[in-house]
């Protein structure tokens, strides 16, 4: 113990199990202090009701009732964290501030900013890998350069904890608990609308507590996964993506419980694929750090020279597929239930990320920040990386030829129409056959008011191939990459 006191800067990371930054902060410190940003500069271009920042305030409430239990409290600011991070250490005094590390060029600009203020001032910032299992350079490849493919990345990332199993273990809390700071009579939790928001049903379980119910209830499945995941009507996912973005789970917790059950021969064929889902998002991760113009430009420069379509008409378009009218009934069902919900299946996420950009001929960047609004599990890494697969412009991308056919996709993966009928009630009086596909079947009653096809999907197929044509693109990648899980 060499610290006097610190303070625990906490992000994506709500929970108060499992933690490296609070691991490190009460094994190092007489006392510790724990605090929570709401960060004005993030929640400033929000909407008002937002489910992000109800997931968030709920999980908050949880941890702090946690943090209680074990003798200590969260602070919690609304602030720009730029500037409240070392006001808040210059009025506890602390020696330190510990924080888990962010990957993001945003969040790594900022912490960078706070880390001067703090040195100024004479006080120290660590951060530490938290929310995956290897970062950065940790894998590369045998020449020592980073991996742009998944597949040899997700090879090397298997071998490397084959040889660090270590990486997997949990950091302990409950040996320092009594250090926490006891709660300060004068922090109460702020309110949503002391926050500048209404109530908005996240529509999914909060906290750590919903985490582990979750997670506990996949278990129960996970041998149907590599299958089930595929069909939006059946609950084959496990929902768990919100969770790995706001940290109310451990990413060590989820591996080392997926290998115990590899070790042992269990979780089927689901298992492994689920654990390559876990891979993919740490693959763009990494991704993202290496090359943090993947978040605005195309992973591959040439692919920004390629002309998207533009104007009045590319705007209409463009609104139809948000407001899911384009006249394809799986990709309006797929564009109401992220609407409606905040979330969208990760088969429809490829679907409509597909037509968006090669039915539609529309900048891939434009469905990235629609879903970056939109999404209740928005991570960025991941949300650019997918669609960036989709468009065929990232690493390991999905061939640019290969494109998804809309009424195709939709007789495979929702056979009975039951996805499309929860989403698209107008709908619902086709048949199973029919309903892929109304424009060439007689429709009554509701189902004469759904739209025609904006765009004809052979047509735009071919327009496709000839926008894509010019570059040459190499014929590469076509792994299902598209998280969450």
């Amino acid at each position: 113990m060499t610290l006097k006191s610190s303070l625990v800067w906490f992000r994506r990371d709500l929970r108060a199990y499992d933690h490296a930054a609070l691991h490190h902060a009460l094994s190092s410190s007489a006392q510790v202090y724990c605090v929570f940003v709401y960060d004005s500069a993030i929640l400033a271009p929000l909407p008002r009701a937002d489910r992000r920042v109800n997931f968030i305030h709920a999980s908050i409430a949880a941890l702090d009732a946690e943090l209680r239990e074990m003798g200590g409290a969260l602070l919690v600011r609304h602030a720009d964290a730029v500037d409240a991070i070392p006001a808040l250490a210059a009025e506890l005094g602390v020696d330190a501030v510990f924080a888990n590390r962010d990957y993001e060029p945003g969040a790594i600009a900022r912490d960078a900013d706070v880390a001067a203020r703090l040195q100024a001032a004479g006080r120290a910032f660590h951060d530490f890998k938290d929310q995956v299992i290897f970062e950065k350079d940790e894998v590369l490849t045998l020449s020592a350069q980073p991996f742009s493919v998944f597949t040899p990345y997700k090879n090397a990332w298997l071998k490397r904890l084959a040889a660090h199993p270590a990486s997997l273990a949990p950091y302990e809390i409950a040996p320092w608990a009594s250090r926490l700071a006891a709660p300060l009579a004068h922090a109460p939790l702020p309110t949503l609308a002391e926050l500048g928001f209404d109530e908005a049903d996240p529509q999914v379980a909060t906290g750590m507590a919903g985490a582990a119910a979750m997670f506990d209830g996949f278990l129960e499945r996970i041998e149907q996964y590599a299958t089930a995941r595929d069909f939006p009507a059946v609950h084959g996912t496990s929902g768990l993506s919100v969770h790995l973005r706001f940290g109310t789970i451990s990413i060590r917790h989820l591996v080392r419980t997926v290998q115990a059950m590899l070790g042992y021969g269990g979780g089927g064929s689901g298992a492994p694929v689920w654990l390559s889902e876990l891979i993919w998002r740490e693959f763009y991760a990494m991704i993202l750090y290496r090359h943090p113009h993947v978040g605005e430009r195309s992973f591959k420069p040439a692919y920004d020279a390629i002309e998207w379509e533009s104007g009045p008409e590319a705007d209409e378009l463009f609104a139809a597929w948000c407001e899911g009218r384009t006249g394809y009934p799986l990709v309006d069902a797929a564009m109401a239930q992220i609407n409606q919900t905040g979330f969208m299946h990760n088969r429809l996420r490829m679907v409509t990320a597909s037509f968006l950009v090669k039915d539609l001929g529309i900048d891939w960047r434009w469905g990235e920040r629609y879903f970056a609004l939109k999404l209740i599990d928005y991570d960025m890494a991941s949300n650019t990386g997918g669609w960036q697969w989709a468009a065929s412009t990232g690493c390991d991308a999905q061939p640019y030829f290969r494109i998804f056919n809309p009424v195709t996709q939709s007789e495979r993966f929702d056979p009975e129409g039951e996805f499309i009928r929860q989403y698209i009630p107008q709908l619902a009086s086709m048949g199973r056959k029919q309903i892929h596909a109304p424009w060439l079947h007689e429709r009554k009653g509701a189902a004469r008011d759904y739209p025609a096809p904006i765009v004809a999907h052979d047509e735009a197929r071919k327009k496709t191939l000839l926008r894509f044509d010019v570059l040459k693109a190499p014929v590469k990648g076509g792994d299902q990459a598209f998280l969450p899980f």
